[in-house]
């Protein structure tokens, strides 16, 4: 029987958390919040399966947070909805919004747990992409405007705050693969989208400087690129997907440049200025977050563009989402970030988990023991790590609750508590008894 007993092994001060995000969990139909460009996406793209009301955290916030007490976590990762705060401009505040956020805040701390929100967890306001949204660098001015804001009426609530989550994913993903939204399909798009969301953190890390003494972190998804065999051609395509989808942030972020590979292809679409506001982009943070979840296996395939890559799986066990149990490449990007960036920087594992088929039994009761086994071998990396001399800081499991999971709606079901999404019912699965066990 696969535990988490793992768990007991870990440092005390160690910080394990749960997560989620804003336009998942929330449901934005309630108290007046805005739209935002997922609402557009899943309108034109998703047959009109959007986040209207998905968990409707704002009214079952309290016993969320209590699921998350009760089960020994010390830490919630959340983010702040841009579109709750600001639904129709950037000078007419939401006060249901703002008092929404103190509320949850005030449960959190009343709670003994610690708020890690993060700023910007891709709920755009529609209003935004009508001025190009991430493409237009004035988006990245007010997303400075909205860091203060958040930090003026709320900094007294947490310590530790993140600028954005995963800009791969903001700009590569929906602007150049268009999976996600605004489902853009353009090279120039997501190689404007790939500075422009890294020169927005800068304003947002200077936002935050001015005017509280908060531990500002970025959060970056890395996957772990593995050349599908020892053909030269695909070792050189492995490079390439590694410095599009893990280099050029982490590069910019701690080195202030671009990686040579991708930037000989993107560099033609970027701002002529781009590299004074790289000078920008590399300003001292406090942390780095990591979200991990798999591995591709790459192979050359020639593209007029000239990324000339493309991601396959392999035989390994795989998740719902067909995502392989890779669990190797967490501790290596771990010690890449050490070795290769910055080997004294704290580290927090931001996201890590698995969908799952999950169906509740006729008792109600859900047994999910091969996310039991994911985390398990997750956590045995970062212990191994640990153990190493490396400085992790945190674990937050992905996620608290099955949500709205972007272009799959609600399909796929990563958390460790069952939703019932027509009637909002929590039910805590065996992995959510499994951390319960060893934390609380």
């Amino acid at each position: 029987m696969i535990s988490l007993s793992d768990l007991q092994n870990f440092p005390k001060e160690f910080k394990f958390g749960v997560a989620t995000s804003s336009y998942q969990i929330e449901g934005n139909n309630y108290g007046d919040c805005g739209k935002s460009i997922w609402d557009d996406f899943a309108k034109r793209k998703l047959s009109g399966i959007d986040g209207k009301n998905a968990c409707n955290h704002i009214e079952y916030f309290i016993e969320d947070i209590k699921l998350i007490k009760e089960a020994g976590f010390k830490a919630y990762r959340f983010s702040f909805a841009w579109p709750r705060l600001f639904p129709d401009n950037d000078k007419d505040v939401n006060l249901k919004g703002v008092d929404f956020y103190k509320r949850l805040l005030d449960e959190i701390n009343n709670s003994d747990l610690e708020a890690f929100p993060t700023i910007y967890h891709w709920d755009l306001p529609l209003r935004f992409q009508e001025m190009k949204g991430w493409e237009n660098q004035e988006t990245c001015k007010r997303f400075g405007d909205l860091s203060f804001f958040i930090s003026k009426t709320f900094g007294d609530q947490f310590e530790n705050i993140s600028t954005i989550n995963e800009p791969w994913c903001i700009s590569w993903l929906s602007h150049y693969l268009g999976e996600h939204a605004p489902g853009i399909k353009n090279i120039q798009s997501a190689a404007k989208t790939m500075h422009n969301i890294l020169f927005a953190h800068s304003q947002s890390v200077e936002a935050l400087r001015s005017c509280n003494t908060h531990q500002i972190g970025v959060v970056l998804n890395n996957q772990f690129g593995q050349s599908i065999d020892s053909n030269e051609e695909n070792i050189h395509a492995t490079k390439l997907f590694d410095e599009i989808h893990n280099r050029w942030f982490s590069d910019a972020i701690f080195k202030g440049k671009y990686p040579e590979l991708a930037l000989s292809i993107l560099e033609k679409y970027l701002p002529e200025n781009y590299k004074t506001q790289l000078e920008l982009i590399s300003s001292p943070i406090d942390w780095i977050g990591l979200n991990y979840y798999t591995r591709s296996l790459i192979k050359y395939k020639k593209s007029e563009d000239g990324v000339n890559y493309e991601c396959n799986s392999g035989t390994l066990k795989k998740t719902d989402m067909g995502w392989e149990f890779y669990p190797e490449g967490l501790s290596y990007f771990i010690k890449r970030i050490h070795k290769e960036y910055d080997n004294k920087i704290p580290i927090y594992i931001t996201e890590n988990g698995m969908a799952n088929n999950d169906k509740p039994t006729f008792k109600g009761d859900v047994y999910d023991e091969d996310r039991i086994e994911y985390f398990n071998l997750h956590l045995k990396e970062i212990l191994s790590c640990l153990n190493e001399g490396f400085s992790i800081k945190g674990y937050f499991a992905w996620s608290l609750l099955d949500n709205y999971e972007w272009a799959y709606g609600y399909s796929k079901r990563f958390g460790l508590v069952y939703v019932d999404f027509d009637n909002f019912k929590r039910i805590p699965k065996k992995s959510y008894y499994e951390f319960s066990k060893y934390l609380a």
